[in-house]
């Protein structure tokens, strides 16, 4: 049989959330950093996104990493996110993914019981550390690039839903975060389609009426994500020491909620947290998602992006590989692209 595309592909997910890596026949990706191989797939080779993620062979929920070999010295690998409708510069449970398939494979070798990782992203480098026994990651922790607040308390106007005060935050992709409360949400699954009809509202209009430019990179896209947050209670471990707790759903384009508690969202929320002055330092902040599953993160230190205050996240989750294989294209296959019908895709592309 004589295909025109062979991907060799290990699916995994981390805490629900779906990371299909990509571990062969992709070949070389022009670009000296993660972030120029990202422009290069996005622009030259966009194909493959659309094999991986659209239907027949994907769905709306899945997402997709490319792991290439990196330039930076610092990295032993690195690896290009690819999302249903943008390549995100960073996304913490993909890298959960990533990190889970390269040791559990023996791409990279695995030292129990914590093995110390650095791989680069679009975002820029990341280390990750994994906590691992008799072969299997069993979670894993990553230090994010910094996290900062655009706009705290900004007032905008929604079709369907009216003026609506908002925070918009960057942790590796832009958020617009909105108390859940306040859009008459609960945060419970039966909201799931509700959530995402009113998200993707409310990040067209965000990025309308706040837009926003990276002070570093200013390719980096602005709102591309809604995240609907629950209030923060205060809790205490079994050994007494408090931390926080709180529920979010992040509405991913175009338009489903993230299985996961989203790494990135998580670390957007920390900045704003810590910019309000509701987080300390190294105090944990537990996550949970729409399903149930549970992030831990922490403020691991202050640092400054520009003229933004900023914060270092760490996010850790636990991942699983659930199959390995072969994706092809047959050259006579009538749908090479893939298609996206508006049954579950929103829109008809």
């Amino acid at each position: 049989m004589k295909f025109s595309r062979m991907l060799n592909v290990v699916d995994c997910h981390a805490e629900g959330e779906s990371g299909k890596v990509v571990v062969g026949g992709v070949g070389n990706v022009p670009g000296e950093t993660m972030f120029d191989k990202r422009v290069y797939l996005e622009t030259h080779l966009d194909q493959l996104r659309e094999l991986l993620l659209f239907e027949p062979r994907g769905a709306v929920w899945h997402n997709a990493n490319i792991v290439l070999p990196s330039g930076n010295p610092a990295a032993q690998l690195g690896y290009v996110i690819l999302e249903s409708t943008e390549y995100p510069a960073m996304s913490g449970s993909n890298t959960m993914c990533v990190a889970t398939v390269l040791l559990e494979t023996g791409m990279l070798p695995m030292t129990e019981p914590v093995t110390e990782l650095v791989l680069e992203s679009p975002a820029g480098l990341i280390r990750v550390e994994c906590e691992c026994r008799d072969g299997k990651v069993l979670r894993a922790k990553l230090f994010n690039q910094p996290a900062f607040v655009y706009h705290q308390q900004q007032s905008i106007d929604v079709p369907g839903i009216g003026s609506l005060v908002v925070d918009v935050a960057y942790g590796g992709m832009t958020y617009v975060l909105v108390e859940a409360a306040k859009v008459g949400f609960d945060l419970v699954p039966s909201e799931a389609r509700a959530l995402c009809e009113a998200g993707q509202r409310i990040k067209v209009a965000a990025a309308e009426q706040l837009p926003v430019r990276h002070p570093v990179n200013p390719d980096i896209p602005g709102i591309t994500q809604t995240a609907f947050t629950g209030p923060v209670f205060r809790e205490r471990d079994e050994d007494g020491t408090e931390f926080l707790r709180s529920k979010n759903a992040v509405i991913v384009s175009p338009g489903r909620v993230d299985r996961s508690p989203c790494g990135t969202g998580t670390s957007a929320r920390l900045a704003l947290l810590h910019a309000r002055g509701e987080i300390e330092v190294g105090q944990l902040f537990r996550h949970e998602s729409l399903i149930g599953s549970e992030f831990d993160s922490r403020v691991e230190e202050t640092t400054a992006v520009g003229d933004y205050p900023a914060v270092v996240p760490s996010v850790s989750g636990r991942s699983w590989i659930t199959s390995f294989n072969q994706l092809v294209l047959d050259p006579s296959d009538p749908f090479p692209h893939g298609y996206t019908p508006s049954d579950t895709w929103m829109n008809q592309d």
